[in-house]
């Protein structure tokens, strides 16, 4: 077999921008059951609690097999463990529409093995930058892996959005269920797990990368107790579980609200909802950009985290106050936008901490703060339908959010220092 020659073209660079598209994936297929969800309330006879208990499902499986995808990671690759987690999550995708003719619990069931699917995501991205990513690129590294949350979300919920309306709900699932498949294909053809493998690595190009433990050695030793239980970790968490509570409920819950409070259609509540993940998108890549840049010219690594991280929590609740005001779609639309494009600012804080205080076990490290990061998945999305059944509005809902993202905010602040933890 020919080895192909190396290529002017970074390596490294094909390898973030696959596992982009993996997890722009993973949004589009955990994001389309959210307006899906619209019209099977209605076939169905769903109150909106019930819709709350199917949407928090997913977040069972994700949660419980989220430190284990760490581990196995580490153990494994990041390469093998996210190839075979998009196939699984993808199965699941299909599998949706079936299970919900069947019944609920089928339904609820197949969810959680979606979550199951999808809880190597993130380690399995984080083990491979660990590998790929120089330390002067980690924030647009992991500042285009979180793009992929909004731009998943956007063609998941506008792509959705119009299927649901000219093919039925079904189609929601089945039309995106087949990309997994397709980006494993490739995925597994082109990619290998570490730079020292792939022979279209230039030299010059592996003398930036780190030189991560092999297969296998990087989990021989883990130093669990130190890697883990820190006054640094405490403040990733404590940033991570804010963050993803608004990320969750504002997922879950904006088609519904466009449809229950602005009375848009179900086709026009997910254009709707799908507009301010592009906002999210844009502040993302341009926090990360902005990151990376007052770094290389000297800035404190530590301060830069915090300022990204505290501006876009406190942003983003101060924006979500606002919206009990709204009167118009316009005005919701411009105030959600706002905030999702500050809450994009703060993807720059704590996802880019993690490769800053445990590059080589940050696989391990993420997985087990995004397993309180996934806490929100459940709680929040689930007290947001129970807030909005017994409220009859969804003001409470954005003011709970809100006061979450302010602690969360100053728990970073107070306890993170980007100094090393360990490798």
């Amino acid at each position: 077999m020919t080895v192909p020659a190396p290529t002017g073209r970074p390596r490294r660079h094909a390898v973030v921008g696959l596992i982009f598209l993996a997890c722009a994936i993973a949004y589009t297929d955990r994001v389309n059951l959210a307006v899906a969800a619209v019209a099977m309330r209605e076939q169905f006879g769903w109150s909106q609690t019930d819709k709350g208990m199917v949407l928090a499902s997913f977040f069972v499986g994700y949660l419980l097999c989220m430190f284990l995808a760490g581990v196995l990671s580490t153990r494994f690759g990041g390469w093998r463990v996210l190839g075979c987690s998009v196939v699984a999550w993808s199965a699941m995708t299909l599998l949706t529409p079936p299970a919900a003719m069947m019944s609920m619990h089928a339904l609820i069931a197949v969810r959680i093995g979606m979550g199951i699917g999808e809880a190597a995501m993130f380690p399995a991205a984080y083990e491979l930058f660990g590998r790929w990513v120089p330390a002067a690129e980690r924030g647009r590294a992991t500042g285009l892996l979180f793009s992929g949350i909004p731009i998943g979300t956007v063609l998941g919920l506008s792509g959705s959005g119009w299927l649901v309306g000219h093919f039925g709900w079904g189609a929601a699932f089945y039309g995106f269920g087949v990309i997994g498949f397709a980006w494993a294909f490739w995925w597994f053809a082109d990619i290998r797990n570490d730079p020292a493998t792939d022979a279209r690595v230039a030299a010059d190009e592996r003398a930036l990368l780190p030189v991560p433990a092999t297969d296998g050695e990087a989990s021989a030793g883990v130093p669990y107790r130190r890697l883990l239980f820190s006054a640094p970790v405490a403040g990733i968490v404590a940033a991570h579980f804010a963050g993803t509570w608004n990320l969750y409920v504002l997922l879950s819950w904006l088609p519904s609200y466009f449809r229950d409070v602005q009375h848009l259609s179900v086709a026009n509540s997910g254009l709707y909802a799908a507009a301010p993940w592009l906002a999210m998108a844009a502040g993302v890549n341009f926090g990360a950009w902005l990151s990376d840049r007052w770094i290389a010219r000297g800035l404190d690594v530590t301060a830069v985290r915090k300022r990204m991280q505290g501006t876009g929590l406190c942003a983003s609740a101060g924006l979500l106050l606002l919206l009990q005001d709204a009167h118009s779609p316009g005005v919701a639309l411009a105030l959600l936008c706002a905030a999702t494009g500050a809450l994009g600012l703060g993807m720059s804080g704590f996802p880019a901490a993690v490769l800053d205080i445990a590059p080589r076990h940050s696989g391990i490290l993420y997985s087990f703060s995004n397993m309180f990061g996934t806490l929100p998945g459940i709680i929040g999305v689930a007290v947001t339908g129970w807030l909005v059944d017994v409220t009859g509005t969804y003001t409470a809902a954005f003011v709970l959010t809100a006061a979450v993202s302010v602690i969360g905010a100053l728990g970073f602040l107070l306890l993170f220092d980007a100094t090393r933890v360990v490798e």
